[in-house]
């Protein structure tokens, strides 16, 4: 019955499709975020797509980029020029399509690069045709792309006689049926040894972070325990409704915010089933995800076997109020049935508040509101507030009552810091009151089989984040970070004191919720990360971490210092920052 809804839905778009389809650009492409994030502030130009909302369409962030390649042409640098290169690279089979023909004739400078220029030296005659893809096939009526996933690194840490490493092989899939369907797929096998405070949240939590289950691995490369084994795996199909309505049905993750974390929905978690509507109108871009996800392990088993699950709602609506000025409208809402889903909640126009209320309030329904404000051609400021609840009495006595639930975010982008070529900056702050996200009972948390949707620290937190990044020359980036955070830890004495979002608020310790009550630890970390581009998406990299948390109880001190590094083929590099 509940696997049915998602069908019933996704066989009633079928027969509405139109022409214009793509599949998304990864997720956590930093190349690619970062270049379309710096040249909306420099060249107070905006994208048709909005930048809040992510992962983007692979189509929309070409056409975005030939765009800009002939409108700002004048003003962008040959670093700028490069980074417009990747984008067409990655995405050629967009650069030539007919209706961004128009954007191939603007005036072009001797330095400028050449967006034909695309074309790869093939191996064997058969592979990697093009640079972005290891094979091709294109015909008329069905289109097919496919390339190896590769990730390995290894490094010592300071007082550990095991030596992390991570090691990730699969392959990944892209392409169209009848220019009318699109789809992706990809498959990651893995094993690995994280630094040690990594390996702790493992064993305290139950879930590895971003991937969820796991198994032990007894590893034979490099010998020891607290090795892991997990198995990854994402997919969707995609189509528009109309020209300006799309649909996506699949598994894997969604991003909401232009910040470094998110407040609202971030890629925290382990890949989730969802359905998700975007269109995209004059001035309006507005998503509706509909998504399956699933309860803790640790408190749900089902007799047959089947972990628990439970349902996740979410509508964001961003308007662009001026060509530089953002706003947006975020409410979400996780529910569990026994026996059915919520149909209230499918309403892809209705304030989840509302229908909760008309249907017993039994649900954690919250909502949000977020900005971006690009200033200068130089500075972009944004932010997220989160409002799970709010008693403004309590507010503005200051009392601390725990019944104000809320998160808060603000930060600031600086490019071209003091007019050097791609040196950019970032400093985010953020805070999130002790029990925001929980619920009155252990399923309807804004989780994901335990792990948080949204911030990773969970809640009863603030944190400052300071990041600098330098792409001298195109194909080396190096880029540091600075993360100082305290964090009022449970205390294991059964109660809850506002920070493991999965504990219920019933079992709070008191009505009155100091932030950073509880354990209080102080955590800094500093990291490193260079990489030098080999040849398009083959990456190699150094890593360098030291992590130092001071906690009010000596036996949570905790010290790590790292170094490592390795190479990566098509795939991210995933921080395990928190």
């Amino acid at each position: 019955m509940k696997k049915t809804i998602f069908c019933f839905f996704l066989a009633s778009f079928l027969t509405h499709v139109s022409y214009s389809q793509d599949v998304s650009a990864p997720l956590g492409n930093e190349q690619t975020q970062h270049s379309i994030d710096r040249l909306d502030i420099k060249t107070g130009i905006p994208a048709t797509f909005h930048t809040v909302q992510k992962p983007y369409t692979r189509k929309a962030v070409t056409q975005h980029a030939l765009h800009l390649d002939t409108a700002a042409h004048a003003n962008l640098s040959a670093l700028d020029r490069a980074d417009l290169s990747y984008i067409c690279n990655d995405n050629v089979e967009y650069v030539n399509a007919p209706e961004f023909a128009t954007t191939l004739t603007g005036p072009r400078e001797p330095q400028a690069p050449n967006l034909n220029n695309i074309k790869g030296q093939p191996f064997y005659k058969y592979l990697y045709k093009t640079p972005a893809n290891a094979y091709e096939f294109d015909s008329k009526y069905f289109k097919l792309k496919i390339s190896p996933l590769l990730i390995f690194k290894a490094g010592k840490s300071q007082n550990e006689s095991e030596y992390p490493f991570i090691n990730q092989r699969g392959m990944e899939a892209r392409g169209s049926i009848d220019d009318r369907i699109y789809f992706y797929t990809n498959l990651i096998e893995s094993q690995a040894r994280f630094q040690n405070y990594v390996t702790e949240n493992v064993r305290k939590y139950g879930y590895l972070s971003g991937a969820g289950m796991y198994k032990d691995y007894p590893s034979g490369f490099l010998s020891g325990p607290n090795a892991f084994d997990y198995l990854m795996a994402e997919g969707y199909i995609g189509f528009n409704v109309t020209k300006h309505v799309g649909v996506q049905f699949g598994h894997g993750k969604n991003f909401i915010g232009d910040g470094y974390r998110s407040l609202f929905l971030s890629d925290n978690a382990d890949n989730y089933l969802y359905l998700k509507l975007n269109t995209n109108v004059w001035k309006f871009s507005y998503q509706n995800i509909f998504a399956e996800v699933g309860i803790d392990n640790n408190v749900f088993n089902a007799p047959s076997g089947l972990y628990g699950k439970k349902y996740f709602a979410a509508h964001h609506l961003s308007y662009r109020v001026l060509k530089n000025v953002q706003i947006g409208l975020f409410e979400s809402v996780v529910f569990s049935r026994p026996n059915h889903f919520e149909f209230q909640y499918l309403n892809p126009v209705i304030f989840y508040r509302s229908a909760e209320h008309h249907i017993g309030s039994p649900d954690n329904a919250m909502v949000g509101f977020d900005g971006k404000w690009n200033l200068f051609k130089k500075f972009s400021l944004y932010g997220q507030v989160m409002l799970d609840e709010l008693h403004i009495k309590h507010l503005v006595a200051q009392d601390a009552e725990w019944v104000n639930k809320y998160g808060i975010q603000v930060g600031l982008k600086y490019i071209d810091i003091l007019g050097i070529d791609h040196l950019d900056g970032q400093a985010e702050y953020n805070l999130v009151r002790p029990f925001t996200y929980t619920h009155y009972d252990s399923v309807s948390n804004y989780t994901h089989r335990g792990q948080p949707l949204a911030h990773p620290l969970g809640a009863n937190f603030k944190e400052l984040i300071f990041k600098l990044r330098y792409q001298p020359i195109p194909k080396v980036v190096v880029e540091g970070r600075i993360l100082r955070t305290q964090v009022g830890e449970e205390l294991n004495d059964g109660k809850s004191y506002g920070n493991d979002i999965r504990l219920l608020y019933l079992s709070r310790a008191s009505d009155t919720a100091p932030l950073l009550q509880g354990n209080l630890a102080n955590i800094t970390t500093l990291s490193l990360d260079a990489s030098y581009q080999l040849y398009h998406n083959i990456f190699l990299d150094f890593n360098a971490l030291m992590r130092q948390k001071n906690s009010a109880d000596a036996a949570r001190n905790q010290r790590t210092l790292y170094f490592g590094g390795g190479i990566r083929i098509n795939m991210r590099q995933r921080r395990m920052d928190f």
